[in-house]
């Protein structure tokens, strides 16, 4: 077997590798943020209907 039938065009390392699992820090943060806006906004909801209810 000669090494060309190995060759890895992408040359990937084992660092390239570990970055590829991870997800960028901005995905993390917004992800983050629009769940905690989402469970504020249906807290918001569900209170309004509880107090609509009762009157």
């Amino acid at each position: 077997m000669s090494d060309s039938e190995n060759f890895d065009p992408l040359g990937s390392s084992k660092k390239y590798e570990a970055q590829e699992r991870k997800f960028p820090r901005g995905v993390v943060i917004r992800l983050f943020a629009y769940l905690i806006a989402g469970h504020i906004f249906a807290a918001f909801l569900y209170l309004l209907f509880a107090v609509a209810g009762k009157g």
